[in-house]
């Protein structure tokens, strides 16, 4: 089996990609943000000023949700993560906020494999996180 998962109800890519891709038992989830079906991001307000307010702990409960969507739709949830890569853009700043809310949904005995890295950017300046993972699926 080799199938993309494609959501038309979900945000959709920037590019010619699926938001994930079933192969065989293991699906790969393209890189996954915040970002709502309307291209609005979850985890940021903006003043009438025009101030931008970001929060890491919004951001990455969305994140983390919008994957669990995507592993339904193939079948799956969050408990067949095997593998998750998580870019945050200001480590320093966001890594205790980032674990809290990880910690919230994943136990170190039954969770994914993980690393985390720190990037100068991600494809939107609104954007502090972005995950991409390995599930297992039976």
């Amino acid at each position: 089996m080799n199938e993309a998962i494609i959501l038309p109800d979900r945000a959709s890519p920037l590019a010619h990609y699926p938001h994930a891709r079933r192969v065989g038992d293991l699906l790969f989830l393209c890189g996954t943000s915040s970002r709502r079906a309307d291209n609005t991001h979850d985890g940021v307000r903006v003043d009438d000023d025009g101030a931008v307010h970001l929060d890491i702990a919004e951001q990455t409960r969305a994140v983390i949700e919008n994957m669990r969507v995507i592993l339904q739709a193939a079948g799956g949830d969050l408990s067949n993560l095997v593998d998750l890569t998580t870019f945050l853009v200001d480590v320093p700043r966001d890594f205790q906020g980032y674990n809290a809310v990880y910690n919230e949904y994943f136990e170190a005995a039954t969770g994914p494999a993980r690393t985390t890295v720190g990037v100068l950017e991600l494809p939107h300046p609104y954007l502090l996180i972005e995950m991409k993972a390995v599930a297992h699926l039976d």
